[in-house]
Protein backbone atom coordinates (compact mmCIF):
# COMPACT_ATOMS: atom_id res chain seq x y z
CA UNK A 1 0.00 0.00 0.00
CA UNK A 2 2.94 2.40 1.31
CA UNK A 3 5.02 1.38 -1.99
CA UNK A 4 1.56 2.01 -4.17
CA UNK A 5 1.05 5.42 -2.79
CA UNK A 6 4.62 6.55 -2.80
CA UNK A 7 4.84 5.49 -6.60
CA UNK A 8 1.61 7.54 -7.17
CA UNK A 9 2.99 10.51 -5.62
CA UNK A 10 6.11 10.43 -7.80
CA UNK A 11 4.27 9.85 -10.51
CA UNK A 12 2.29 12.97 -9.66
CA UNK A 13 5.38 15.06 -8.67
CA UNK A 14 6.85 14.11 -12.37
CA UNK A 15 3.18 15.28 -14.18
CA UNK A 16 3.45 18.21 -11.92
CA UNK A 17 7.13 19.02 -12.91
CA UNK A 18 6.18 18.29 -16.90
CA UNK A 19 3.36 20.36 -16.54
CA UNK A 20 5.05 23.45 -14.93
CA UNK A 21 8.17 22.98 -17.14
CA UNK A 22 6.01 23.06 -20.41
CA UNK A 23 4.14 25.92 -19.16
CA UNK A 24 6.97 28.19 -18.21
CA UNK A 25 8.43 27.21 -21.83
CA UNK A 26 5.16 28.83 -23.09
CA UNK A 27 5.31 31.63 -20.83
CA UNK A 28 9.43 32.46 -21.70
CA UNK A 29 9.51 36.14 -22.96
CA UNK A 30 12.51 35.44 -25.26
CA UNK A 31 12.08 32.02 -26.49
CA UNK A 32 15.55 30.36 -25.88
CA UNK A 33 17.03 33.57 -25.29
CA UNK A 34 18.74 33.33 -21.49
CA UNK A 35 19.87 36.69 -21.16
CA UNK A 36 18.96 40.55 -22.18
CA UNK A 37 21.36 43.21 -21.68
CA UNK A 38 21.60 46.83 -22.25
CA UNK A 39 25.23 48.69 -22.72
CA UNK A 40 26.50 52.04 -23.70
CA UNK A 41 28.36 54.94 -22.76
CA UNK A 42 27.20 58.64 -22.39
CA UNK A 43 28.33 62.10 -21.17
CA UNK A 44 26.78 63.87 -18.25
CA UNK A 45 27.65 67.53 -16.85
CA UNK A 46 27.77 66.65 -12.91
CA UNK A 47 28.56 69.12 -9.77
CA UNK A 48 32.36 68.58 -9.87
CA UNK A 49 32.03 67.88 -6.33
CA UNK A 50 29.32 67.41 -4.05
CA UNK A 51 27.98 70.80 -2.99
CA UNK A 52 29.68 72.24 -5.60
CA UNK A 53 27.73 75.12 -7.80
CA UNK A 54 30.02 74.71 -10.95
CA UNK A 55 29.52 71.51 -13.34
CA UNK A 56 32.08 69.19 -14.69
CA UNK A 57 31.52 66.92 -17.99
CA UNK A 58 32.47 63.05 -17.15
CA UNK A 59 31.89 60.25 -19.14
CA UNK A 60 29.61 57.54 -17.98
CA UNK A 61 28.50 53.48 -18.75
CA UNK A 62 24.84 52.13 -19.22
CA UNK A 63 24.67 48.74 -18.25
CA UNK A 64 21.48 47.18 -17.31
CA UNK A 65 19.66 43.67 -17.20
CA UNK A 66 16.12 42.98 -17.90
CA UNK A 67 16.09 39.55 -18.20
CA UNK A 68 18.33 36.28 -16.82
CA UNK A 69 17.41 32.89 -17.21
CA UNK A 70 19.08 30.16 -15.49
CA UNK A 71 17.65 26.91 -16.95
CA UNK A 72 16.04 24.81 -14.52
CA UNK A 73 17.41 27.07 -11.42
CA UNK A 74 15.57 30.39 -11.97
CA UNK A 75 14.37 33.25 -13.80
CA UNK A 76 14.83 37.05 -13.15
CA UNK A 77 12.82 39.69 -15.43
CA UNK A 78 9.96 39.42 -17.86
CA UNK A 79 9.25 40.49 -21.12
CA UNK A 80 10.49 42.44 -23.25
CA UNK A 81 8.55 45.73 -21.78
CA UNK A 82 9.52 43.85 -18.72
CA UNK A 83 8.46 44.97 -15.14
CA UNK A 84 11.66 44.26 -13.44
CA UNK A 85 14.83 45.72 -14.30
CA UNK A 86 18.42 45.34 -12.19
CA UNK A 87 22.27 46.25 -12.81
CA UNK A 88 25.56 47.78 -11.89
CA UNK A 89 25.75 51.17 -10.14
CA UNK A 90 28.24 53.14 -10.83
CA UNK A 91 28.99 57.21 -9.70
CA UNK A 92 31.84 59.41 -9.30
CA UNK A 93 32.64 62.27 -7.19
CA UNK A 94 34.81 64.70 -8.48
CA UNK A 95 37.95 65.60 -6.16
CA UNK A 96 37.60 68.81 -4.35
CA UNK A 97 40.28 71.19 -4.35
CA UNK A 98 40.19 74.53 -1.73
CA UNK A 99 42.24 76.47 -4.71
CA UNK A 100 39.61 76.16 -6.94
CA UNK A 101 36.93 77.87 -5.16
CA UNK A 102 37.83 80.99 -2.75
CA UNK A 103 35.06 79.74 -0.26
CA UNK A 104 36.86 76.63 0.56
CA UNK A 105 40.43 78.11 1.92
CA UNK A 106 41.67 76.24 4.84
CA UNK A 107 39.29 73.48 4.36
CA UNK A 108 41.76 70.05 3.43
CA UNK A 109 41.51 69.03 -0.53
CA UNK A 110 39.43 65.86 -1.23
CA UNK A 111 40.51 63.10 -3.79
CA UNK A 112 37.59 61.00 -5.94
CA UNK A 113 35.13 59.03 -4.35
CA UNK A 114 34.34 56.15 -6.07
CA UNK A 115 30.75 54.25 -5.79
CA UNK A 116 30.47 50.69 -7.10
CA UNK A 117 26.93 48.69 -6.00
CA UNK A 118 23.08 47.25 -7.50
CA UNK A 119 20.24 48.70 -8.59
CA UNK A 120 16.82 47.67 -9.70
CA UNK A 121 13.13 48.91 -10.36
CA UNK A 122 9.59 47.75 -11.27
CA UNK A 123 7.03 48.94 -13.80
CA UNK A 124 3.35 48.76 -12.84
CA UNK A 125 1.97 49.19 -16.32
CA UNK A 126 -1.24 50.11 -16.66
CA UNK A 127 -2.05 50.11 -20.10
CA UNK A 128 0.46 50.87 -23.59
CA UNK A 129 0.89 54.56 -22.42
CA UNK A 130 1.15 55.14 -18.62
CA UNK A 131 2.75 53.07 -15.87
CA UNK A 132 4.84 54.06 -13.14
CA UNK A 133 8.17 52.46 -11.59
CA UNK A 134 9.66 51.87 -8.22
CA UNK A 135 13.18 52.17 -8.25
CA UNK A 136 16.90 52.26 -5.54
CA UNK A 137 20.03 52.03 -6.18
CA UNK A 138 22.23 51.24 -3.15
CA UNK A 139 26.00 51.58 -3.25
CA UNK A 140 29.56 50.99 -1.33
CA UNK A 141 32.18 54.36 -1.19
CA UNK A 142 35.70 53.84 -1.53
CA UNK A 143 38.63 56.27 -1.98
CA UNK A 144 38.01 59.37 -0.18
CA UNK A 145 34.88 58.98 1.34
CA UNK A 146 33.69 55.83 2.91
CA UNK A 147 30.45 54.57 3.64
CA UNK A 148 26.98 53.33 1.98
CA UNK A 149 25.25 55.82 0.32
CA UNK A 150 22.33 55.05 -2.34
CA UNK A 151 18.93 56.21 -3.48
CA UNK A 152 14.98 56.06 -3.85
CA UNK A 153 12.26 57.33 -5.86
CA UNK A 154 9.14 56.20 -8.01
CA UNK A 155 8.50 57.70 -11.78
CA UNK A 156 5.70 58.16 -13.77
CA UNK A 157 6.06 56.94 -16.86
CA UNK A 158 4.60 57.93 -20.33
CA UNK A 159 4.84 56.10 -23.65
CA UNK A 160 3.34 58.56 -26.80
CA UNK A 161 4.66 55.79 -29.02
CA UNK A 162 6.02 52.56 -28.99
CA UNK A 163 9.94 54.00 -29.70
CA UNK A 164 9.47 57.25 -26.93
CA UNK A 165 9.69 56.44 -23.44
CA UNK A 166 9.11 59.83 -20.86
CA UNK A 167 9.87 59.46 -17.01
CA UNK A 168 9.34 61.67 -14.07
CA UNK A 169 9.58 61.38 -10.32
CA UNK A 170 11.14 62.44 -7.20
CA UNK A 171 14.00 61.19 -5.25
CA UNK A 172 16.03 60.54 -2.14
CA UNK A 173 19.82 60.33 -1.76
CA UNK A 174 21.24 59.13 1.41
CA UNK A 175 24.35 58.31 2.87
CA UNK A 176 25.91 56.74 5.82
CA UNK A 177 27.62 59.84 8.50
CA UNK A 178 30.67 57.75 7.23
CA UNK A 179 29.99 59.07 3.62
CA UNK A 180 28.11 62.78 4.60
CA UNK A 181 31.24 63.85 7.59
CA UNK A 182 33.58 63.72 4.43
CA UNK A 183 31.56 66.05 2.22
CA UNK A 184 29.85 68.61 4.79
CA UNK A 185 31.77 68.25 8.17
CA UNK A 186 34.25 71.31 8.98
CA UNK A 187 36.85 70.40 11.65
CA UNK A 188 37.97 72.85 14.47
CA UNK A 189 41.54 73.09 12.41
CA UNK A 190 39.94 74.56 9.00
CA UNK A 191 37.48 76.35 11.12
CA UNK A 192 40.28 78.51 12.52
CA UNK A 193 42.72 78.13 8.84
CA UNK A 194 39.27 79.58 7.17
CA UNK A 195 39.85 82.60 9.27
CA UNK A 196 36.37 81.62 10.97
CA UNK A 197 34.50 81.92 7.22
CA UNK A 198 33.63 78.44 8.09
CA UNK A 199 32.24 77.70 11.12
CA UNK A 200 32.84 74.02 12.70
CA UNK A 201 30.44 71.72 11.78
CA UNK A 202 29.12 67.84 12.61
CA UNK A 203 27.22 66.56 9.78
CA UNK A 204 25.18 63.21 10.55
CA UNK A 205 24.41 60.75 7.62
CA UNK A 206 20.61 59.88 6.84
CA UNK A 207 19.10 61.54 3.56
CA UNK A 208 21.25 64.74 2.61
CA UNK A 209 19.14 65.63 -0.76
CA UNK A 210 15.56 65.35 -2.30
CA UNK A 211 14.55 66.11 -5.81
CA UNK A 212 13.19 65.06 -9.45
CA UNK A 213 14.91 63.72 -12.21
CA UNK A 214 13.32 63.13 -15.85
CA UNK A 215 14.38 61.17 -18.52
CA UNK A 216 13.91 60.76 -22.48
CA UNK A 217 14.80 57.42 -24.16
CA UNK A 218 14.04 57.17 -27.92
CA UNK A 219 14.42 53.66 -30.08
CA UNK A 220 15.93 55.19 -32.93
CA UNK A 221 15.83 51.58 -34.43
CA UNK A 222 15.58 48.51 -33.13
CA UNK A 223 17.81 47.88 -30.15
CA UNK A 224 19.65 50.65 -30.51
CA UNK A 225 18.55 53.81 -27.73
CA UNK A 226 19.17 57.40 -27.73
CA UNK A 227 19.25 58.13 -23.71
CA UNK A 228 18.33 61.78 -22.22
CA UNK A 229 18.33 62.74 -18.73
CA UNK A 230 17.75 65.88 -16.27
CA UNK A 231 17.89 65.99 -12.31
CA UNK A 232 17.61 68.30 -9.92
CA UNK A 233 18.51 67.86 -6.08
CA UNK A 234 18.13 69.95 -3.35
CA UNK A 235 20.22 69.55 0.02
CA UNK A 236 17.86 68.83 3.12
CA UNK A 237 19.10 68.47 7.12
CA UNK A 238 22.40 68.58 7.97
CA UNK A 239 23.75 68.77 4.85
CA UNK A 240 21.92 72.15 3.29
CA UNK A 241 22.85 73.51 7.07
CA UNK A 242 26.95 72.78 6.37
CA UNK A 243 29.00 75.77 6.34
CA UNK A 244 30.15 74.19 2.90
CA UNK A 245 27.45 74.21 1.25
CA UNK A 246 25.93 77.44 2.43
CA UNK A 247 29.17 79.69 1.99
CA UNK A 248 31.46 77.66 -0.51
CA UNK A 249 28.97 76.01 -2.29
CA UNK A 250 24.86 75.49 -3.39
CA UNK A 251 22.09 73.99 -1.74
CA UNK A 252 20.86 73.46 -5.48
CA UNK A 253 22.46 70.41 -7.53
CA UNK A 254 21.72 70.00 -11.22
CA UNK A 255 22.84 67.39 -13.57
CA UNK A 256 22.37 66.74 -17.43
CA UNK A 257 23.15 63.95 -19.58
CA UNK A 258 23.14 62.21 -23.04
CA UNK A 259 23.91 58.72 -24.01
CA UNK A 260 23.64 55.85 -26.84
CA UNK A 261 22.80 51.97 -25.71
CA UNK A 262 22.00 48.74 -27.74
CA UNK A 263 20.36 46.32 -26.43
CA UNK A 264 21.86 42.34 -26.48
CA UNK A 265 19.76 39.17 -26.20
CA UNK A 266 21.85 36.10 -25.82
CA UNK A 267 21.73 32.02 -25.95
CA UNK A 268 23.96 31.18 -23.29
CA UNK A 269 22.63 27.71 -22.37
CA UNK A 270 21.47 25.38 -25.28
CA UNK A 271 18.89 23.23 -23.82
Amino acid sequence: MRRQTASTLAASFLTLAATLSVQAAEKRPYGDVDLVIELGAGGKFVPSFLGSKDLLFTPYPIVSMSYFRLPGVFELGGGPKTALNFGPSFRIIGERDPNDEPGLAGTRGLDATYELGVKAGYEFNFDEVYGAEVLGEVRGAFGEASGVVGSFGVDGIVRPTKQIELKLGPRANFGSSGFTSTYFNVSEAESIASGGNLAAYDAGGGIYSVGLKASARYEFKPDWFLNADAGYDRFVGDAKDSPIVATAGSENQYTVGLGISKRFSVDLFRD
